[in-house]
């Protein structure tokens, strides 16, 4: 197992370094999305809208900040449960998406479509929301405001810290790590 330390912006040409079982701390740009902002990401491509950030070679972390105290740049910010978005990931993934980041398992399907892409899914440590807060240095919603804490927000993160979860090699921690 290794540990990595790396920009959201590296994450497409590192993809293929990252087994799963290694340790990263990423900074960069990432966007939160949970299910209803995955909908409605969905129902834009549906329409030949464009969508809110480029998605390829974007970051998403499942998570739902909650409110953001005085003087804070955000609420706590722990992962969700990746595997209710496993019905929209294929598709991002296909579009160019390199990096998921939530918790939990994730269906065949999924996994599949990492491997094809040369992507990579992360999970960040549940019920340490205010924790993971800590290393978030700004948050901005850019899309789909009416969602409250499920709005799409553009996040900066410094040396957040993440466990690689499945690669882009077939390595999946959930079934024992072994790699294609």
């Amino acid at each position: 197992m290794s540990q990595h330390v790396l920009n959201s912006s590296q994450l497409n040409a590192e993809a293929k370094n990252i087994l799963a079982g290694d340790r990263v701390l990423l900074s960069g740009t990432v966007y939160t999305a949970r299910d209803a902002a995955h909908k409605r990401l969905i129902e834009l491509l549906d329409s030949n809208n464009v969508l809110p950030f480029e998605i390829h070679g974007a970051s998403i972390y499942y998570a739902g900040p909650t409110p953001t105290p005085e003087g804070l740049p955000i609420g706590s910010c722990g992962p969700t449960t990746s595997g209710r978005m496993d019905v929209f990931s294929p598709r991002l993934l296909d579009l160019g998406l390199s990096c998921m980041i939530g918790k939990g398992e994730r269906n065949e399907e999924v996994c599949e479509a990492i491997a094809r892409n040369k992507a990579v899914y992360l999970c960040a440590i549940g019920g340490a929301g205010a924790l993971a807060a800590k290393c978030i240095e700004s948050c901005e919603i850019i899309a789909f405001e009416d969602l409250g804490c499920e709005s799409i927000k553009k996040l900066c993160f410094k040396d957040f810290p993440l466990i690689c979860a499945i690669d882009c090699n077939g390595g999946n921690v959930f079934n024992g790590l072994k790699s294609n």
